[in-house]
């Protein structure tokens, strides 16, 4: 892993920061390989129940940097790759097929491939110092990496295509009337607050149950409803072949926290 991408990791979370801050933490491609291992180990580490991403200095991404966009930009469409795999297309699309809760720590801007990092996590927290903006209309192109499937999901048809088509920049405070960010913090109390928000769920909350409530989260947007809920229907009865289910119990009857396994590599 290059010094790029640094990972460090406190209590129950690992805190995963985008590492360029002289250019707004904006990716060359290479970094974004570096950011899914960072993840990947992370989510093998039976030590962390949710995942946190977040950039030095004042800005949170800037997208892709100049010399990546200008190169692709000139080759076209022929610098696009084979398809064939069975990850989800798009830039930071593994994320959300990851099991464990990811949360964008939003400390500056997020622009373009940035905002795209910040929807493809699961939670938005943000400063008072963060702004978002779309920019790919103002680049000549369309909305990439899936935004048009993501987006309207977050916030509604209407306020998606009005961020889409004008890619003007959104701080904060309309971030969170919007829904497109579920907490603001003075920047000084952000990582604290994510950070505390994994401690929440990783002394409350059954681990195997969130990954199985984000995989069907997901999943269901693009369902109908009847395959909805027999899905949501047969993963319930599967989680009643866990011990979590009698650990859930057991601590409530105790009147103590619960102790569930955790997810990861043995």
């Amino acid at each position: 892993m290059s010094d790029w991408i640094l990972r460090e990791t406190r209590g129950a979370a690992a805190i995963i920061t985008l590492n360029r801050p002289g250019a707004l933490n904006a990716f060359p491609l290479p970094m974004v390989r570096d950011l899914r291992a960072a993840v990947i180990d992370a989510v093998r580490d039976p030590g962390v129940v949710g995942i946190i991403i977040t950039g030095a200095g004042r800005g949170f991404c800037a997208g892709l940097d100049m010399t990546s966009l200008t190169e692709v930009s000139a080759t076209g469409s022929a610098a696009r790759e084979p398809d064939d795999g069975p990850d989800l297309a798009g830039l930071f699309s593994f994320l959300v097929e990851q099991p464990k809760p990811v949360i964008a720590a939003v400390n500056g801007v997020a622009a373009g491939g940035g905002f795209v990092l910040a929807t493809k996590c699961d939670l938005r927290f943000a400063s008072t110092d963060a702004s978002f903006v779309t920019v790919f209309s103002k680049r000549g192109l369309i909305a990439e990496h899936g935004m048009t499937w993501v987006l309207p999901k977050l916030i509604g048809i209407g306020a998606a295509l009005d961020l889409l088509w004008s890619s003007r920049k959104v701080d904060a405070h309309e971030a969170l009337h919007l829904g497109l960010v579920q907490r603001v913090t003075h920047p000084d109390e952000l990582l604290d607050e994510a950070v505390a928000y994994v401690e929440l769920l990783a002394s409350t909350v059954s681990p195997a149950s969130m990954a199985d409530t984000k995989r069907l989260v997901y999943e269901g947007a693009g369902q109908e409803i009847r395959q909805a809920f027999a899905a949501a229907d047969d993963a319930t009865w599967s989680a009643m072949d866990r011990p979590d289910p009698a650990e859930g119990a057991a601590s409530y009857v105790e009147r103590r926290a619960p102790r569930f396994p955790r997810i990861g590599a043995s």
